[in-house]
């Protein structure tokens, strides 16, 4: 894993020279992606690298656990609390669909929960524009594979470093690079509401998705699982769809 982290910080160190930008922001949720990012911009750039948290009406031990990174790279780090900002904005979108008698009850949680991960994607790119920094994403192969990301949300970024790398093989490199023992044997968990586990929401565990993406063979339920997440979830990898080009029109 040590030839992957020498490969990883040198693709870095190299996208930010070819974009002209200063530097690397990554928004910190307390979780291995994340904190493997955190560890990998910071060898790439020390002087120019920043971690986010982004505290929205999430766990207090999320916090408590992006503070551990922060302490185990000696990223620079900035807290940006968007609770208020949230259920200001939550409340008063819900309130103006209610007034047309047209909120979706059944879909509430979910809405929620992706204005949240657009807040935060929202707060990346401010704090970027800032320093003229790339925003780098956290998703892995298997995150990605199934579409279990927030588009335009935690989906939301300039760069993905983790893109080819499945759960396992992430935490691999959590251990290659000093990232603290509790957070690579943590639950893995978005902390879009209180108990909420990435595996229990998908239905199938990393493990699976790990193998399956491996070509091994699994379990024809968790297959089946897996492909229809894929399926479903294929306009999350895509650019926005356009219709066919009816702008040149020919004289009749």
């Amino acid at each position: 894993m040590d030839k992957h982290v020498d490969q990883l910080v040198n693709w870095l160190k190299q996208t930010v020279e070819e974009t002209n930008t200063n530097g690397l922001v990554v928004g910190l949720s307390g979780g291995i992606d994340s904190s493997v990012v955190a560890y990998l911009i910071k060898q790439a750039l020390p002087n120019h690298s920043l971690g986010v948290i982004m505290p929205c009406s999430s766990s207090s031990e999320d916090a408590e656990d992006a503070q551990l990174v922060v302490n185990g790279s000696g990223i620079n780090q900035v807290t940006v609390n968007l609770t208020e900002q949230h259920q200001l904005l939550f409340d008063n979108i819900k309130q103006q669909v209610q007034n047309k008698n047209e909120w979706n009850e059944e879909k509430e949680r979910l809405a929620d929960a992706n204005l949240r991960a657009r807040l935060r994607m929202s707060t990346l790119y401010t704090i970027a524009t800032n320093y003229n920094y790339l925003v780098v994403g956290t998703d892995n192969a298997a995150e990605w594979y199934t579409g279990y990301f927030t588009k335009f949300g935690d989906g939301g970024v300039d760069l993905v470093p983790l893109l080819h790398y499945t759960k396992s093989e992430v935490r691999e490199l959590g251990k290659a690079l000093g990232v603290p023992e509790k957070i690579i044997n943590k639950a893995p968990s978005a902390g879009l509401w209180h108990g909420q586990t990435d595996e229990q929401e998908m239905g199938v565990s990393y493990d699976s998705i790990d193998a399956y993406l491996k070509g091994d063979k699994i379990d024809e339920q968790d297959a089946d699982i897996i492909e229809k997440m894929h399926q479903r979830t294929a306009h999350k990898r895509a650019l926005p769809v356009a219709p066919p080009n009816f702008h040149h029109f020919t004289q009749e």
